[in-house]
């Protein structure tokens, strides 16, 4: 496999899984618990900042940094958006 094609694997892999359990054993395999916590943060705070709440907010129901929050901000792009409207239905 060449290297340039293991997101697409990953990717691909994840598309196959159909429950909350399948995904959590998957990311238990795939992530140490700080790495998928800190994703599960950068969630939560992207969805804060969705519903335009202000960084102490943000800090006070997450935990996150200043810098981690600033850092979910400049990134933000229309994955995080599919994934809220998704969320809303």
């Amino acid at each position: 496999m060449e290297k340039n094609n293991f997101n697409e694997l990953l990717f691909e892999a994840i598309l196959t899984l159909k429950t909350k359990e399948e995904l959590a054993k998957f990311f238990d395999d795939a992530c140490t618990p700080k790495e998928t916590n800190a994703i599960a943060q950068r969630f939560a705070v992207a969805k804060l900042l969705n519903e335009k709440k202000v960084y102490n907010e943000i800090i006070e129901k997450t935990g996150a940094s200043t810098a981690t929050i600033s850092r979910v901000s400049r990134s933000m792009n229309e994955g995080f958006d599919i994934a809220f409207e998704r969320l809303e239905k």
